[in-house]
């Protein structure tokens, strides 16, 4: 039963868009996340994209009188733009760099460069030990043909991997982020079912903001709405997730969304909506199970290992999927390279020609000769390059694959762990001077 003391913790996410001289009105509306979060007095603030260190240090100044405990995760080539803003204490951190995160030759997408992660910061909120994450996945960009898809499934898995491993001495863990993916997409219900992670939308029993709870709308002025596809009036992306644990409960007792432009501003403080949830956290002693009880947490655990078996499995599909993509892509960088490297021994070849016939003038032009040359090294030097980042993204996959299929094994041996259900009126042994009935594999 839970106690009457109990503690309120408000907790705000938002994915900034803050890519200095890209985003618009950056400076702008950094300003204006930072008199809202002065105003708002939030006990965790969680933010993403704030890419540039310099913004985040304009913020910790800014923020310092209501906010005096913050961390700026460090990752990748521009940083993973993960902060994370507290009026309790930070007394440990650690951030996690997701083993994928697209690809480097398409820079205007951008998500190799920024290290995407997970930051971990722990916490003590009176008596109880929190663990908050903040993180930020890879984007979708065309839902039609997502080709990172693999990635974001892979980002998934390692990103339940590094809560469930970490929150193990955790009281309560809170996670905030652009997750880039919809509510019942696969790397979510992955995410969800192994950690036990609630979504507060779906918890919370009051919300105000965006219709169905929606962070990318198509109302925001920095939004394309050609980019929304099918989903002509937005989409839920970002999400605050929670659980407790045997010694405390979690509830949600209000979650709130920005809805596009801030009164008295011409624009919004992103291109996504910001989240507010109201979190009740109360400690509570373990109370005893009944007989019955018991039997029926024991059908509901079985119904729920079945389900992550199936989870799991159509998981290790797509990271398949994405393995034989990138065997594809090595491939055609070794037979590109191949190529360039057979060029090139054709015009040393041709350059010898003069050397071994005395008198004999150069077939090429010197000019000719030199950019040929050139344009060999460069086709060796690029197909190298992509045959090593392709190998990498190869173990990557070949890796995650291999722990879901032990986490599979693992499920499937706890599922044959359960005991069989029987009907109530079946006798518990066969009458006396009978063998017991054959086992059959229809039944």
């Amino acid at each position: 039963m839970a106690s009457a003391d109990s503690i309120s913790v408000r907790v705000f996410s938002l994915n900034c868009w803050g890519i200095r001289y890209l985003s618009k009105h950056c400076p702008e509306r950094y300003a204006m996340i930072g008199e809202m979060l002065l105003k708002e007095e939030h006990d965790i603030v969680l933010l993403q994209e704030v890419w540039s260190e310099k913004d985040y240090l304009n913020l910790k100044k800014k923020l310092a009188c209501c906010h005096p405990h913050s961390h700026y995760f460090k990752s990748g080539v521009i940083g993973s733009g993960l902060a994370i803003f507290s009026k309790h204490r930070i007394h440990d951190t650690f951030v996690y760099r997701y083993s994928l995160n697209g690809y480097p030759y398409m820079p205007h997408h951008g998500d190799w460069f920024g290290g995407k992660a997970v930051g971990m910061a722990v916490l003590r909120l009176n008596d109880l030990t929190a663990h908050v994450y903040v993180t930020h996945l890879h984007a979708e960009y065309c839902r039609e043909k997502d080709v990172y898809l693999p990635h974001r499934v892979v980002q998934a898995w390692e990103l339940q991997q590094f809560i469930r491993h970490t929150s193990a001495g955790a009281d309560v863990v809170i996670v905030g982020g652009d997750l880039n993916m919809h509510p019942e997409d696969l790397g979510n219900k992955l995410l969800r079912s192994y950690t036990g992670l609630r979504d507060s939308f779906s918890e919370t029993p009051k919300f105000e903001g965006c219709e169905s709870g929606l962070t990318l709308i198509a109302d925001n002025p920095f939004i394309n709405v050609k980019e929304l596809g099918p989903f002509e009036k937005g989409i839920r992306i970002d999400y605050i997730l929670y659980k407790g644990s045997s010694i405390a409960d979690i509830h949600c007792d209000s979650l709130s969304t920005t809805r596009g432009s801030v009164p008295n501003h011409p624009y919004p403080y992103s291109d996504h909506e910001a989240l507010t949830a109201e979190l009740r956290l109360e400690s509570r002693a373990p109370a005893d199970t009944a007989g019955d009880g018991k039997s029926k947490n024991e059908d509901l655990a079985q119904e729920k290992v079945a389900e992550l078996i199936n989870i799991v499995n159509e998981a290790r599909t797509e990271v398949k999927v994405g393995l034989h993509c990138a065997e594809r892509m090595r491939y055609t960088a070794a037979r590109t390279g191949a190529m360039g490297l057979a060029l090139l021994f054709l015009e040393l070849a041709i350059a010898a020609v003069p050397c071994l016939a005395l008198g004999a003038e150069q077939p090429f032009p010197r000019t000719s000769f030199y950019l040929l040359a050139a344009l060999c090294f460069a086709i060796l030097l690029t197909t190298f390059l992509l045959y090593i980042f392709y190998t990498t993204e190869l173990k990557s996959l070949q890796g995650a694959e291999d722990q879901m299929r032990l986490a599979v094994g693992s499920l499937q041996e706890k599922l044959r762990g359960f005991p069989v259900a029987q009907p109530h009126n079946a006798p518990r042994r066969p009458p006396e001077g009978q063998d017991p009935p054959a086992f059959h594999p229809e039944e």
